[in-house]
């Protein structure tokens, strides 16, 4: 049975014709009126669609709403204070869906216009559909619309309906705009069928219960007899129970439907592009997604359930998994670099960059260094419940700062396996619990690596302490879990950080681009400086610690040390780009950017006129992450170390030592770039928080009369 989250998304490849239905609740405002936002954000999507060659056809909700507003608008304005005395009696639904209609259409034709595209407005009502002649009429000329890349706008005509009223009647063939889109998906032989809400998708209970979760995919007999709606739209018909009906039925008929939020920017493209946006109904759903699944928030809460039983137990205990995981990873080396050596010739065969494929592979002896940093991380002093300061409140009455794990973390990682390792020996020496998404280029990796720890970590603690997440689909559920997660730690790119940080309330330690630099002073030993920029390029260019940019102080050029640094570079295998001034001067290419993280044998040069320039220019397009100066006079070096604003700044060192495990760290979780909380490398200490522990003799405040504060530091007493 297919178990695989993603591929049940597969079939959009496949889509050509798409029905899109937009509910009230996206096209009003709470106030009755237009929402031009939403509305101008969807035609772009719409238009972006229609260029990639997608048929769109759009039955559009609102006019009622719509119209309702402005005939309740024109009679405020015409009433006198004695008119306004008097109960009001409900406007007429039909007058409202005249009057709304025309002005919902005026601004689609609008709106569309300004984007240089022509829609078209079919009013249907359900007895037209009794009309054989009318059905194959409609089809034609929907064809024919599609042809010339129009977009059809339906709705129905509530102002001539037959039944008594919009809002009242479900008798008929179709009896609101849902369950229109469904039949007019069957009649117009769509591919996809989309339902925008002002909500994700369908949900186990009322969206606004949070203990309600996102069904991603709809499986009838799972979820018929367990889902309790909400209240009904607040302006539309009939709601989820109505878009849900719709769905069935469409979904039954062979055609998948897609219920989403129509406020959220880009879900259209994001769904066409097979990510799992919303909720799924699929004639195959039941084939996808066991019955018995495990979601995101059940792995998050046994995460933490887990990680309060690892506090639990001593020092020594933790210490001992901790040996064991390192154990196990030497004796199971042959079944680690089995599904290692699948992932990477995968990697060479999809014609990944060669950067890539070296953070991959996991060779004996890297397997064996992983081993043993976590033998040292075993044998560090236990950081859990140590006392930070002890102070003596009052007679009697001792408070005591301690360490603490902080809880539950999240980590998404680039494709590194033995980053993998490195994370969850930390986590685990700190107490914490742990959920892990590495790069798909590691999947095997990362899959034998997690079965190999926590196989070794006993029952007492649970296996569930770490929980590796599979699909990308998985994160931003994982981002909405503020009450169970506690820190997000992203290792990647600035966008990928950026991205994180604006779709969860979770507090968020960024691990960003490693734009390192190295200042070559005028006062440098120069021999030094070869050796130092060599290193910091070549020893491993694809470590985020390598260095990026070479910066030369003007006096070298003349003496000739930045042609004899670049032909030591070349020789190397290095290739070369210049800023403004070193790619004229060294007849290189011009950098694309002097913001750029390479990852391979190549870097950018630039002449700079002293360590002031160096230094903006470091702070200008640097990451903040390592930078280093080579120099013998040490005034200069003070500037430098006190004035570079990164994480990590060295004085005649390789930036290669910005790492875990060289700082004695044991290992890392990643190099923070941020600067709250942790900064640099990030071992044990930077997983940790603290609480207060207060211990008394019945002491009790009653206003501070019976009570004389003393304030002593008992911290090194």
């Amino acid at each position: 049975m297919e178990n695989n989250a993603d591929s049940c998304r597969d079939f959009v490849k496949d889509v050509k014709r798409i029905i899109i239905k937009v509910g009230t609740a996206v096209v009003t405002r709470q106030d009755g009126r237009l929402a031009v936002g939403k509305l101008g954000a969807l035609c772009e999507q719409i238009k972006e669609l229609n260029i990639l060659g997608y048929e769109v056809i759009l039955v559009s909700s609102g006019a009622v709403g719509l119209g309702r507003q402005r005939l309740r608008y024109r009679k405020l304005i015409h009433s006198s204070f004695a008119d306004l005395q008097k109960p009001q009696v409900e406007l007429d639904g039909k007058a409202c869906a005249a009057v709304g209609q025309s002005s919902l259409m005026a601004t689609y034709d609008d709106l569309f216009s300004q984007l240089d595209v022509t829609s078209a407005q079919l009013l249907v009502t359900d007895n037209d559909f009794r009309d054989k002649d009318f059905r194959k009429q409609l089809s034609e000329t929907v064809k024919s619309l599609l042809a010339l890349k129009v977009i059809p706008i339906f709705n129905e005509n509530d102002a001539v309906s037959t039944r008594k009223a919009p809002y009242e009647d479900s008798s008929g063939i179709f009896w609101d705009n849902d369950s229109l889109s469904a039949l007019l998906a069957l009649e117009l032989k769509a591919d996809l069928l989309i339902l925008l809400s002002d909500v994700d998708g369908l949900y186990n209970g009322p969206p606004s219960d949070p203990h309600s979760k996102l069904i991603h995919t709809y499986i009838k007999e799972k979820h018929q007899n367990e889902i309790t709606f909400g209240d009904k739209s607040r302006v539309g018909r009939g709601g989820m129970t109505a878009k849900v009906k719709a769905s069935v039925h469409a979904a039954d008929a062979g055609i998948p439907v897609i219920i989403t939020s129509g406020n959220a920017a880009e879900n259209l493209t994001k769904i066409l592009q097979g990510q799992r946006i919303g909720t799924l109904f699929h004639k195959d759903a039941h084939k996808w997604v066991p019955l018995k699944e495990v979601d995101v928030r059940e792995m998050a809460v046994a995460a933490r359930d887990c990680s309060r039983r690892l506090q639990a137990i001593s020092s020594e205990e933790r210490k001992q998994i901790l040996l064991n995981i390192a154990d196990a990873l030497e004796s199971r080396q042959k079944e680690i670099k089995i599904e290692n050596e699948a992932d990477v010739a995968a990697a060479q065969e999809a014609g990944y960059e060669k950067s890539l494929v070296a953070r991959l592979v996991l060779k004996n002896e890297k397997i064996a260094g992983l081993a043993n940093n976590i033998r040292i991380i075993a044998n560090m002093e236990d950081p859990i419940g140590q006392v930070l300061k002890r102070t003596e409140l009052a007679e009697g009455l001792i408070l005591e700062k301690t360490s603490s794990p902080l809880g539950v973390l999240l980590i998404v990682f680039e494709s590194r396996p033995d980053a993998l390792v490195q994370i969850a020996s930390l986590a685990i020496r700190s107490g914490n619990g742990l959920l892990l998404k590495g790069g798909k280029e590691a999947k095997r990796s990362n899959a034998i690596l997690h079965k190999v720890i926590t196989e070794a970590i006993p029952d007492t603690v649970g296996s569930k302490l770490i929980g590796l997440v599979t699909t990308r689909a998985e994160i931003p559920e994982l981002l909405k879990l503020d009450d169970v997660i506690d820190l997000v730690i992203p290792r990647g790119s600035n966008k990928l950080v950026s991205d994180i940080k604006s779709s969860t309330k979770i507090p968020v330690l960024g691990h960003a681009d490693g734009i390192c630099h190295v200042y070559v002073d005028k006062s440098a030993n120069l021999e030094m400086a070869r050796q130092i920029v060599l290193d910091a390029k070549t020893d491993y260019p694809a470590g985020c610690n390598a260095m990026e940019t070479l910066l030369v102080h003007k006096d070298l050029v003349e003496k000739g040390w930045l042609n004899s640094i670049t032909v030591d570079l070349r020789s190397e295998g290095v290739t070369l780009y210049g800023g403004q001034k070193a790619s004229s001067l060294l007849n290189i290419p011009l950098a694309r950017s002097l913001h750029h993280e390479y990852c391979s044998l190549a870097c950018t040069v630039e002449i700079v006129d002293d360590v002031y320039a160096a230094i903006d220019h470091i702070n200008l397009y640097g990451s903040a992450h390592t930078d280093s100066i080579v120099t013998e006079d040490h005034e200069v070096a003070d500037v430098f170390l006190r004035q570079v604003d990164s994480a990590a700044v060295f004085h005649n060192a390789s930036t290669r030592f910005s790492d875990g495990a060289r700082f004695g760290l044991g290992a890392e979780v990643g190099i923070s770039t941020s600067r709250i909380h942790a900064r640099g490398p990030v071992g044990v200490d930077g997983l940790l928080t603290t609480r207060w522990i207060l211990r008394g003799n019945g002491q009790v405040v009653d206003g501070d009369k019976a009570i004389s504060y003393t304030h002593r530091d008992l911290t090194t007493t």
